[in-house]
């Protein structure tokens, strides 16, 4: 999943006007932000298989301190908790908190039965929709621009940047996207990975930043 994470962040604008859009994105994507560091010290493992998925070449070998759902609910405590306590907004600091655990339930849907359940037992889990790119381009789609329309309507251009920086970032999300699905497959190479992870997070971010400094939502 990788439209939809996003897709998801932009449409909780709506009912946490308070977060920025950059905490938004770095909530449902927290695990993903922290696996490439844990990939470069050896405690997660992925390999790359052309061909594995008909949407990724990933094999996620082990990655429970990541992506099992334990874990995803400790890292929204965490998460959420540390947003509570610098901003005292608990209505926000919820709404952060699940934004961290929706990465794992998004997941068990396109991920093949690979998700653990904790980082103690074997049990794994996943609905395989990457089997299917048809179905999981369509699926992504729809959280995806149904997060964009909410994020637009729920908040508004205060100049120009408002209104084309949403498009450039709606268009760059779909490029990469594009990229991800049609494009090689990386080099199965932690550290070409943790690169590439990082620049794109970067980016990321930073559009995510541009874009809401430079619209306003209604503060309820």
């Amino acid at each position: 999943m990788f439209l939809g994470h996003y897709g998801l962040a932009l449409a909780a604008k709506k009912i946490a006007p308070k977060v920025s859009l950059t905490m938004l994105f770095v909530a449902v994507e927290f695990v993903d932000i922290l696996w490439p560091f844990l990939l470069l010290f050896n405690i997660e493992t992925v390999k790359i298989h052309p061909g594995f998925t008909e949407v990724t070449p990933f094999e996620f070998v082990h990655y429970p301190y990541t992506h099992s759902l334990f874990m995803g609910v400790v890292w929204g405590l965490i998460v959420g908790g540390s947003f509570w306590f610098f901003k005292k907004d608990t209505k926000s600091a919820v709404v952060v908190g699940l934004a961290v655990l929706s990465h794992w339930f998004l997941d068990v849907i396109v991920h093949i039965p690979d998700l653990p359940l904790t980082p103690f037992g074997d049990f794994k889990v996943g609905m395989g929709l990457w089997n299917y790119k048809a179905i999981t381009i369509l699926l992504e789609s729809i959280i995806f621009f149904g997060g964009v329309y909410i994020y637009a309507k729920s908040t508004k251009a205060i100049n120009a940047q408002g209104i084309w920086g949403l498009w450039i970032m709606t268009g760059f999300f779909l490029l990469a996207n594009a990229y991800n699905l049609f494009g090689p497959p990386p080099e199965d190479n932690v550290m070409v990975l943790f690169v590439s992870f990082a620049v794109l997070q970067v980016i990321v971010l930073g559009l995510a930043w541009w874009v809401d400094r430079n619209r306003v939502g209604q503060i309820k």
